[in-house]
């Protein structure tokens, strides 16, 4: 079984009309086995309403913005009002048992009554598939959405929702535009945005100057997430990044329309708004989600990751939150399948962390929910449980989505290791391996390898985008198994740039031609930024 094909279990929350306004309703949208479909009514406690102040006061203090039946008394709440704080000898001590009591209470009421029954029966159906289970909840309630649902944990000393890798947890939401038929692609193909990093404001050539270089740092980070040598059995993917640096609305289409991306990224300035907030692309020029939402659908972007403040909040009027006006839900409801946006304001270094993470993640083909969490264990690992950075990222993909971005391994290209034993009674064989590793191969087999960007026609698929559909071939010519004369490898360029191989005076560009290839030798296919591969004949 795939990882698209694993157990999922949907919730969702609505406040109940009809009765007083801290009732709400909680139940199952769609569950891996005929019985799991249950409904439970309950009451927003004050005591959870407490602990939720006292986690702004202390974490987020600009936020204090929510909630059912909330007086305005308690926005002086003390601290004293955690159970057992009062031990507490230090403002670190007191935040990780604060994290940890808001964790607890949110799972009680959420999964209070039959609800946990439906949870336990479908993680019991995982267990039994060897799969994760994933855990999507759809908040209905505008004020309910900005409070931090990635910290639920059943008990003390269990691991929060968002942090486990067999409980894939995510928002999601409804009345939304059907998906189009996806397909897993084999790269991270990325576009970079750097919006205006301050408030609106006129941008000086200094600060130009700056975001340039901040792009290109970025960029690199990103890059590199293809390029590591993975541990263990993991195998990489190329990762290639496209920038534009404050652009206009119609450069930002542009670029989208005429390339295939499969992530946004950006970074910039952003502020919550009806249909979607604002996106602060540069001075004078803005873009809301709505607008956003129609040219990522058109042009088929799976991913969008945005870091700016507020991604993952509702805007507000008289100081009511608004259904359906947050950045993730405004892409979601207009088909957008997987949104990653930040709950509250995240410090720069701690985002670096975690897109260096994310990215890494994603290249080792993890589902985009498995992916985040491994980065949000990282932000843990490096800022504490008891600081707010692993709380910031929220999740949210389409109910049709299985999170798959990428083509699993088991589906992919054949990857032979070194060592196997197919190689077991042969005297001689061929194969390219990236340069950087030394336990991913492409064997030759039959004295044919075909190398394009085309996946169905090709024995190696690169999706670098100056790589031809139909790049290059390599024959052998002679007997692979005569110990004496030994087999001769050549290359055929059919591209449309040309393939480069490095020689005793650098590289050079065979185009349309035949060039014969001796053990070691290193290749780029397309372009001198291109992979560097090295050509191997083993004894």
């Amino acid at each position: 079984m795939s990882p698209s094909e694993s157990p999922c279990l949907n919730l969702s929350v609505a406040r109940l009309v009809a009765a007083e306004a801290e009732h709400f309703a909680i139940w199952v949208l769609k569950a891996p086995y005929p019985g799991g479909y249950l409904h439970h009514d309950c009451i927003w406690p004050e005591t959870l309403t407490q602990t939720w102040l006292a986690w702004q006061e202390m974490f987020s203090p600009r936020s204090l913005s929510f909630s059912p039946n909330m007086p305005a008394v308690q926005l002086a709440l003390a601290p004293t009002t955690l159970v057992g704080s009062s031990t507490l000898g230090s403002t670190t001590s007191y935040g990780g048992r604060l994290m940890q009591q808001l964790g607890i209470q949110l799972w009680q009421w959420l999964f209070e009554g039959p609800i946990q029954s439906s949870l336990d029966h479908s993680q019991g159906i995982a267990i039994g598939q060897n799969q994760p289970l994933r855990l999507r909840l759809e908040i209905r309630d505008p004020d309910l959405i900005t409070l931090p649902w990635e910290i639920m944990q059943p008990q003390a000393g269990k691991q929060a929702v968002s942090l486990s890798q067999q409980l894939l947890f995510s928002r999601t939401t409804s009345d939304i535009a059907p998906l189009p038929p996806l397909k897993p692609e084999q790269s991270l193909n990325i576009l970079l945005v750097l919006g205006q990093q301050n408030a609106p404001t006129q941008t000086s050539k200094n600060g130009s100057l700056k975001l340039e270089q901040e792009a290109v740092a970025l960029a690199k980070i990103l890059e590199n997430s293809g390029n590591v040598i993975p541990n263990g059995t993991a195998t990489l993917v190329p990762c290639l990044v496209d920038t534009l640096v404050m652009p206009t609305i119609a450069e930002l289409t542009s670029c989208l329309e005429s390339n295939s991306y499969n992530i946004l990224f950006y970074a910039g300035h952003g502020v919550p708004a009806p249909d979607g907030g604002l996106l602060f692309l540069g001075p004078d020029v803005t873009m809301n989600g709505t607008e956003l939402a129609q040219v990522l659908t058109r042009t088929h972007v799976t991913l969008a990751v945005f870091n700016a403040c507020w991604g993952a909040q509702s805007a507000r009027h008289n100081d009511r939150a608004i259904a359906r006006s947050s950045l993730a839900e405004v892409l979601l409801h207009h088909g957008v399948p997987a949104v990653l946006a930040m709950r509250d304001a995240i410090a720069d270094e701690e985002a670096i962390s975690f897109i260096k993470a994310f990215s890494r993640a994603l290249a080792e083909r993890m589902p985009i929910d498995r992916a985040v969490a491994v980065a949000r264990q990282q932000l843990l690992t490096l800022y504490k449980f008891n600081q707010p950075a692993w709380t910031l990222p929220v999740l949210y993909l389409h109910p049709e989505f299985d999170g798959q971005l990428l083509q699993p391994l088991a589906e992919s290209i054949t990857e032979l290791p070194e060592n196997s034993l197919t190689w077991i009674g042969r005297e001689r064989a061929a194969f390219l391996r990236p340069l950087e590793s030394t336990t991913k191969i492409w064997p030759i087999r039959g004295g044919l390898m075909r190398v394009g960007r085309r996946q169905q026609d090709n024995d190696l698929v690169i999706s670098e985008k100056w790589v031809s559909q139909r790049h290059a071939e390599i024959i052998c010519r002679g007997d692979p198994l005569d110990s004496i004369a030994g087999p001769t490898y050549f290359l055929r360029d059919f591209s449309r740039f040309g393939t480069l191989i490095l020689g005793a005076s650098g590289w050079r560009k065979v185009h349309y031609q035949e060039a014969l290839l001796q053990t070691g030798i290193q290749l780029k296919f397309g372009s001198s930024q291109g992979q560097i591969w090295e050509f191997i004949i083993d004894p």
